[in-house]
């Protein structure tokens, strides 16, 4: 079945408009004549559908992101294969692909690309917590919603841990541009490679081109795997420098050591420099576009062993908790810090004596992005298990049908906060009623 406007799959699903094409299908705008609400459907091309490996990719992609449930990564609602196609139902997110921004802008700024690496980290975190690399983190994987809030999509050649390699002995598969070393030479892909592509986005962002040039894609890929990239702009604040270069490191174990390692790196960058990150305001709906991109590179090399696991939680938990004084937050929908008088100075004529520093309490990082959108009710416990006095408040009032009715937006304080501390949880409340007569 060729698509086209108005045409039905799944018995549900009506086709609109379509909203990109790439090398593996296309993506419409549908209607779920059910429901009554617009989604975003993936369609197979015709010329796929009697290739196994690429039908099975498909059926990947779907069974990966419903693996998932974070508000970093697109839904996937359904999956189905109907009069010889198969399409994949997803989350149709308002917004449109990094890549399309870098095309139009070139550079963001650099709190903008800060807030980016911390929103797709925190998602990826989320991801390789379920056991499962994405492989292909590039700009035309990564939606940018209105109001800056960044969503993943693409699971498509996601590996899972227990996965068996869809590609060839001797194969890797992902986008040469944004590859890690370890995967161009055919070494199994873990989270540090997620980690090594982000770090090539966010170069790619601040710098306004990729940092590994060749002719051909093998040429790329040896580029990554034997040069180092050129140094960042200089006008690009050292710290968010180095931070890039961290995740671009030759060696995964010279990278951030997680996803939520390097979430919150970037998010203490934010909290150094507190600001609203404007993003593009009128931009119409879309789903990333399936990218010509992704390819196979034959490789000469042998696969080896893995790269040595990379998940020191115990090490991570323990550095987070000694962290004294540093506030994380999203940046996008942080709430306005409480402003505390300093104390009236004591005026005496006895030197200034520096006073003993106080035994480091036992802390506990709390980030928005953890609670934003779940239900008031199971944000309490979860809040309380950490040790922290939660205390719900009603805030926005919202009409009776909107969805979002008892669900979380704000938290504070957020950050690096004391165990015993009080935390408050807003929480969208429903809207009175106008015709409802009190005495």
């Amino acid at each position: 079945m060729k698509p086209e406007e108005g045409k039905l799959y799944g018995g549900r699903y009506r086709l609109i408009a379509r909203i990109a094409t790439g090398g593996m299908g296309e993506v419409w705008q549908a209607q779920d004549e059910i429901i009554l609400r617009k989604v975003a459907i993936k369609i197979l091309k015709q010329q796929y559908m009697g290739d196994p490996d690429f039908v099975e990719r498909f059926r990947t992609e779907a069974r990966h992101a419903a693996m998932i449930n974070h508000d970093g990564i697109a839904n996937v609602y359904d999956y189905g294969e109907d009069d010889g196609s198969a399409f994949l139902v997803m989350e149709l997110v308002p917004g449109e692909s990094l890549s399309s921004i870098l095309e139009r802008e070139k550079t963001l700024p650099q709190q903008q690309v800060v807030s980016i690496i911390a929103q797709t980290a925190l998602a990826l975190d989320a991801a390789h917590r379920e056991g499962l690399v994405h492989r292909d983190i590039k700009p035309g994987n990564l939606l940018i919603s209105p109001e800056g809030h960044v969503k993943i999509t693409d699971f498509g050649i996601a590996r899972s841990a227990n996965q068996v390699s869809l590609t060839q002995t001797g194969q890797v598969m992902g986008t040469v541009q944004y590859l890690a070393p370890e995967q161009a030479t055919g070494k199994a892909a873990t989270a540090a490679g997620d980690i090594y592509s982000l770090g090539i986005v966010a170069y790619e962002a601040l710098a306004g081109k990729r940092p590994f040039k060749g002719d051909s894609q093998m040429a790329i890929a040896m580029a990554q795997i034997n040069d180092a990239p050129p140094a960042l702009p200089e006008e690009i604040d050292h710290k968010l420098a180095k931070l890039i270069m961290d995740c671009m490191a030759k060696k995964p174990d010279q990278r951030p050591s997680s996803a939520l390692a390097l979430a919150a790196r970037a998010e203490a960058l934010l909290a150094d420099a507190p600001m609203h990150i404007p993003m593009h305001t009128v931009i119409p709906p879309v789903i990333a576009p399936v990218s010509d991109e992704t390819t196979v590179i034959n490789t000469d090399t042998k696969p080896t062993e893995s790269a040595p696991a990379i998940w020191p939680w115990v090490a991570l938990i323990v550095i987070l908790l000694s962290t004294i004084g540093v506030v994380i937050w999203t940046g996008l929908l942080s709430p306005k810090p409480t402003i505390k008088p300093s104390p009236t100075p004591s005026h005496s004529h006895t030197p200034t004596v520096k006073p003993t520093p106080t035994p480091t309490t036992e802390k506990v990082v709390v980030l928005l992005s953890q609670y934003q959108g779940m239900d008031v009710s199971l944000v309490i416990p979860k809040l309380t298990e950490l040790g922290l006095i939660a205390e719900p408040i009603a805030g926005t009032a919202i009409p009776a049908d909107d969805p979002r009715i008892s669900q979380v937006y704000d938290l504070s304080p957020l950050g690096s906060i004391e165990v015993g501390s009080t935390i408050q949880v807003y929480y969208y409340q429903q809207m009175a009623d106008p015709n409802t007569v009190t005495n």
